[in-house]
This record gives C-alpha cells, sequence and structure tokens, in this order.
C-alpha cells in the first residue's frame, strides 16, 4: 500500500497565538500605552512645525508632490496611458501570485536592488502572501519614478525636490513598515503574545522623555558608550583652550616623529570622535602610530551666550589661533593641517584669507569630503531655500543657537531607508534595543550649533555660494580661492549624501597648488572612517584633472582597500625629517587631559 505523503507546511503556520489570553491582555496595554504615547507626540513641538520638524516636512512634501501630481493631470492621455501600464503591471503580478499558489514556478516581475535590506527576511521570497506585497510595492515605487522622470517641463530644482519628497514617501509606504504586513513583525507579536509591541510603546515613550527639540529615535544603545572609557580613548592633553574650542595635542607612541606635525579641524555640526572611534577605528591613533605629531581641535558645543560668534569669529578665533598655539608648543613656523566637511569649508575659507594677505601658516592642506563649490550640493540645497532660511533665522534669533537635533533631522530623511525606518521597526515593532554601535553613538551625539555663524553658513555657501564665485570677504579681505597655492589632498567618498562627490571634485579644481584628488568607496562617515585592516572599501587615484568627475573616474586607477597608507605616504613628503617624540604641553602647559571637556558637554 503507497504511503501518503505529509501535507506541506501551510505558509502561514508560523502565525499561530500560543496564548490567547496573554495576547488580548497585551493588545490592551498596547492600546492604552499607545494612545498615550502618540496623543503625547501630537503634542510635542515637533508636530507644531518650524523650520526641519516632521510637521514641515510633511507640509513641503504635500505641496510639492500635489503640485507633481497637478502636472501628470493636466496631460490626461499620457497619465491614461502610464496607468494602463500600470494595471497590466499589476495584472501580470496577481497572475503569478495565482499560479504560484498553484505550486508551480514563476519568475517575480521584479527584485529589491541588492542592497536593500527591507526584504531580506526568507518570507518575502517563499510566501505568496508577503510576496504579493513586496513586489506591488517594488512595481509602484518604479511607476512613480518613471513617471517623474518622463514628465516634461520640469526645471532641475523642482525635479530635485520632486524626486527628494518622493523617496520620502516611498521609504515611509515600504510594507516593511507595517506590522500586518511584516512578516518578521508578525511572527514577533505571536510567539511573544504580543509583549514586543508592549516594550516598543515602552521605548517609544523612553524616547519622547529623552528627545529635548525634536523627537529622536534611538539608533543605538547609548549605555554602552562612554568618552574616554571605550571613545576618544587615544592619550593626550589639552593644551590651549577659547571660548570656541580646546586643542588636544595627542601623546607620542613611536621613538621618533616627524618633524612637521598636522593638527585636524573636524566640524562642529558633530564632535571630533568621528576621528578617534574605538582604537580599532580611530583616524588619530593610527595617524600618531605612523609617527607624526597629532593635534586636533574639539569645538564647544554653544549655548545662547555665543550667539554672536560668526563664521568669521570661527576662522580667526578657532582655526587661526589654534594653528598659532600650535606653532608655539612645536617652534615651528609651518605646520600641516587637515579639515574635515565644514571644518574643510572653513579652513579652505581661512586658506583662501591668508594667501590673499600672503601669510604662510601652513605648509599642506588635507581636506576630508569638503566643499567649497555648492553648486552641486545634492539634497541639502533643499533645506537652504529662502523661505526656509527664514524661518530658521527667526527661531534661531529667538533661541541663539539651532539645536543639533533638527540638523540631524535632515541627515536622517535624507537617507530614511538606512536612517529612520529601521529603527522604527526594530525599537517600536519589535521591542528590541538597539544594537550598540560606536558610529550611530557619534551620529546621536549631535551639538548645538550658534545663530550668527550657522545663519551665515547656510546663506552664504550653500545658498548663495558666495566662496566659488569669489564674492566672500573675511575680516574686510576678499578671498580667491584660486590663490591658494600650498600642496592639497582632497579625499571625496563615492557615495556621499552630505558633500556629494562630484561637488567636492568641483571644488578641488578651484585650487592653483597641486592637487592630489582621491575618491573612496562608501559614504561621508564610512568612506573616511575606514582601517587598513579591514579591507571593505576601495578608492582610486591618479584620474586625469578633467572638468566632471565621471570623467576622471573613467581614466583612474582603483585600488582595494584604504586609503589611509595612500594618504601617510603623501603626508610624509609633506612633513620633512625625524625628530625626537615630543611631550604634550612642553611650551603651553597642560590644561586637562583628553579627551577634555568640551566635547562631553551636552
Amino acid at each position: 500500500m503507497q504511503q501518503e505523503k505529509p501535507e506541506a507546511p501551510s505558509p502561514f503556520s508560523n502565525y499561530l497565538i500560543s496564548n490567547p489570553e496573554e495576547f488580548a491582555a497585551n493588545i490592551l496595554k498596547v492600546f492604552e500605552k499607545g494612545g498615550e504615547a502618540l496623543s503625547r507626540l501630537a503634542d510635542r513641538p515637533d508636530s507644531k512645525g518650524g523650520p526641519y520638524s516632521m510637521a514641515s516636512e510633511l507640509s513641503a512634501a504635500s505641496d510639492t508632490l500635489t503640485a507633481l501630481a497637478r502636472q501628470w493631470l493636466s496631460d490626461p492621455v499620457r497619465l491614461a496611458e502610464a496607468q494602463s501600464h500600470f494595471v497590466a503591471q499589476f495584472g501580470a503580478l496577481w497572475n503569478n501570485v495565482l499560479m504560484r499558489m498553484m505550486g508551480m514556478p514563476v519568475a517575480p516581475l521584479i527584485e529589491p536592488a541588492t542592497n536593500d535590506n527591507r526584504f531580506k527576511d526568507p518570507e518575502w521570497t517563499h510566501n505568496p502572501f508577503f510576496n504579493f506585497f513586496k513586489q506591488a510595492y517594488l512595481l509602484a515605487c518604479q511607476w512613480a519614478e518613471d513617471q517623474l522622470k518622463n514628465t516634461p517641463g520640469m526645471s532641475e530644482r523642482e525635479r530635485h525636490r520632486a524626486e527628494f519628497y518622493l523617496r520620502q514617501m516611498t521609504s515611509a509606504y515600504s510594507p516593511s513598515n507595517f506590522m500586518a504586513t511584516n512578516p518578521e513583525v508578525l511572527r514577533e507579536t505571536f510567539k511573544s503574545n504580543a509583549r514586543n509591541l508592549v516594550n516598543g510603546v515602552s521605548m517609544l515613550a523612553e524616547d519622547m522623555n529623552r528627545s529635548k527639540d525634536l523627537m529622536k529615535i534611538s539608533q543605538t544603545d547609548s549605555t554602552a558608550f562612554e568618552l574616554g572609557r571605550n571613545l576618544a580613548t587615544t592619550p593626550g592633553k589639552v593644551v590651549f583652550q577659547n571660548d570656541l574650542l580646546q586643542l588636544i595635542q595627542f601623546s607620542p607612541t613611536t621613538d621618533k616623529v616627524r618633524e612637521r606635525p598636522i593638527m585636524m579641524i573636524p566640524p562642529w555640526i558633530n564632535k571630533y570622535y568621528i576621528l578617534d572611534l574605538t582604537a580599532q577605528k580611530s583616524f588619530i591613533k593610527y595617524v600618531v602610530d605612523q609617527g607624526f605629531t597629532v593635534f586636533v581641535v574639539s569645538w564647544v558645543n554653544p549655548d545662547e551666550s555665543l550667539a554672536d560668534k560668526t563664521f568669521e569669529d570661527y576662522i580667526l578665533e578657532g582655526i587661526l589661533q589654534a594653528a598659532e598655539a600650535v606653532r608655539r608648543e612645536t617652534n615651528l613656523e609651518e605646520i600641516n593641517v587637515l579639515g574635515y566637511c565644514v571644518g574643510g569649508t572653513a579652513l579652505s575659507t581661512g586658506l583662501a584669507y591668508l594667501a590673499q594677505r600672503g601669510e604662510q601658516l601652513f605648509h599642506s592642506c588635507t581636506l576630508l569630503t569638503t566643499q567649497v563649490d555648492f553648486s552641486l550640493a545634492g539634497d541639502l540645497l533643499l533645506f537652504t531655500e529662502d523661505n526656509q532660511l527664514d524661518s530658521l533665522d527667526a527661531l534661531m534669533t529667538e533661541r541663539g543657537f539651532l539645536d543639533g537635533s533638527r540638523m540631524a533631522n535632515v541627515f536622517n530623511m535624507m537617507r530614511p531607508r538606512d536612517l529612520i525606518w529601521p529603527y522604527v521597526i526594530n525599537n517600536y515593532m519589535l521591542g528590541k534595543k538597539p544594537f550598540p554601535f560606536d558610529l550611530l553613538f557619534w551620529n546621536q551625539d549631535s551639538t548645538r550649533m550658534a545663530a550668527a555663524n550657522h545663519k551665515f553658513y547656510l546663506r552664504e555657501f550653500y545658498n548663495e555660494n558666495r566662496l566659488a564665485k569669489g564674492e566672500m570677504s573675511v575680516a574686510q579681505t576678499k578671498l580667491d580661492l584660486g590663490q591658494i597655492k600650498l600642496p592639497v589632498f582632497s579625499v571625496a567618498t563615492r557615495e556621499d549624501h552630505i558633500a556629494p562627490a562630484a561637488s567636492v571634485y568641483r571644488g578641488s579644481l578651484m585650487f592653483s597648488g597641486p592637487v592630489e584628488f582621491v575618491l573612496a568607496g562608501s559614504g561621508h562617515i564610512a568612506g573616511v572612517v575606514n582601517p587598513p585592516d579591514k579591507v571593505k572599501y576601495q578608492y582610486w587615484t591618479d584620474g586625469k584633472r578633467e572638468p566632471a568627475l565621471e570623467d576622471w573616474i573613467n581614466s583612474a586607477t582603483e585600488h582595494p582597500g584604504s586609503w589611509w597608507p595612500y594618504w601617510i605616504k603623501w603626508l610624509e613628503k609633506q612633513s620633512g625629517g625625524w625628530t625626537i617624540p615630543r611631550v604634550p604641553g612642553q611650551q603651553l602647559g597642560v590644561i586637562e587631559d583628553a579627551p577634555g571637556s568640551f566635547v562631553k558637554a551636552r
């Protein structure tokens, strides 16, 4: 007698409630606590508008996409053709679902990109229900993007704005963001009898309690890190300080050091220890271990008392006073200098000022993801339009500073698929604490920005692009980037969403001296913080000096691994011979141990 084949497990066998009573009780808790949390969320300042808030961006997105839909409706023939194509695709998808349910092998109509982690759970592929929602979503996104691409009569700025807000909307409406259409969340809900949702509501309340100006979603376990214990641990001393900064000199680790030191200028939008994370990732430690004397600027976290500190002050009282302190400490006329992001923009502005005055404090300059020409500045240009800056000016004038959460919110919105929604799902739906990650701890440790300084930066650089146009002055001195003739090493990162590689490259063409341009793999942070012992990304060198980045890339040489050793060889040529190691503070004295008190201020 032939044995019967066992029945195939149901695709929904993982979605059974094990304890209905506990499940029902937890769902009631979720409704009760969730209602309270949502009510508090609605009463938060960020729900009432204001620049760079959730409410203001929803309003801007609605206005932009409504105008786009109106434009589509103005051409009914084109819209009818597009809709017909859309309906045909969904018909084909539904047909495929029916064939799969009958056990027939069917190739998917569309697949997510290889770097799209939203659909990595196997059930997005194997379960017909979730597979349908995944493909339907991807088809809808593709259709909307194609429609936008083929919409005639839009200016470049209008298209850019529409692309940005369409990306926000499509990221928000992913089926992975809803409990009923996310297999991982559903499994956990049934498995735990909804305890995950109870935990999620509690974590939502915790995030609201610790958030100040704007709602902050926890991206990492902040209790896992402490400055001076497992972050910013490279030994050194604070040897100088003023209202704007502390200057840290790091202790040598080699029996001889290069004669010429290097001073590093990080952005003031975040804290300096992006260059000194864990010992394994520390750029500063790596440079010290190669035999260099390293100084770094640790910017103040300004409050209302520094509201009138200008961009000019950050150059004259900040960068140039710090450089003078390094020169006094080392008894040298010229030093090497490095600027990162807006720190590099301010440094370049200072170099143009010195060049115009015929002064030479620096022997060479390294710029990491630094823009000086903002005409190709990417998505951030959308946040520096006149109406937004007027609203921002009013807020900063009232408070004396811009809370760091607003700029952090902007950066998160530029990559919502990676920096917003995964944490909403993990924290509030799965009820899990975020994983401890040093880079995300630093990302959340944002700083305030002095009102006068930030107003100038957004208007004069992003909005008006005055430095690149030769229209900017510092201390009554007209600036010309073409007067900068010292050796420059410029690093851009290929996937940078904050300082786009094309923008960084265009700016590097404005310097008159020898420029070594390097393109690194990955993005604004990971492309810079890329230790040599982890061969994760690549870099390109030796491209021809062409007007467009793509032409440079076509003639460049690709190398595996980190650009750090390549830069060290360049820096060695700028740093003179060897000398005895320098103990921090021999000339200036010691104020306190690194990492200092400024970096710890919240």
